[in-house]
């Protein structure tokens, strides 16, 4: 199996999906057709948290992920994050984003894992771990904050 890549950043611009397209250029992950999933972790899957992706295949290819999102314009903070947790029989990210602070995102996410842990009665689950990404609103600008499980590397759409 292929790693799962936990990615994150941060953008403004002038408009929301400006904004946003910088927020993944600053996770590496712009060029690319991102494909939500729910927030299964496959068993055996390794979830390596490594900040900016790499090289993950030909621009315009498809990654599937899982994603938190947050754009604000108002001033202050907009944060967005991901907790995940595994055992060895799969695991489970969990995302929260929104115009709030990293403190409590991080509430939210850890809420929802151990909900996501308490439907799963029969595994074993490892200590939660947490990715928050955080960043300042500024009068006038769009500002997102992005965090993703970035599956595998891309496939071609054509």
């Amino acid at each position: 199996m292929d790693t799962i890549r936990v990615v994150w950043g941060s953008g403004t611009g002038p408009t929301a999906m400006a904004s946003y397209d910088a927020a993944l250029a600053d996770a590496g992950v712009h060029n690319y057709n991102l494909v939500g999933v729910s927030s299964v972790i496959p068993a055996g899957a390794e979830v390596d948290p490594v900040g900016t992706a790499g090289d993950l295949g030909a621009v315009g290819g498809r990654l599937t992920v899982v994603e938190a999102r947050a754009t604000a314009t108002d001033p202050g903070h907009v944060s967005a994050g991901l907790a995940w947790v595994q055992s060895p029989d799969g695991g489970l990210f969990y995302e929260a984003a929104g115009p709030t602070d990293a403190a409590d995102v991080e509430e939210r996410v850890l809420q929802g894992v151990g909900a996501g842990q308490e439907l799963r009665p029969e595994w074993v689950f490892d200590e939660p771990r947490v990715r928050v990404q955080s960043a300042q609103v500024e009068s006038g600008t769009h500002t997102t904050a992005v965090v993703l499980a970035v599956y595998g590397t891309a496939d071609p759409l054509v």
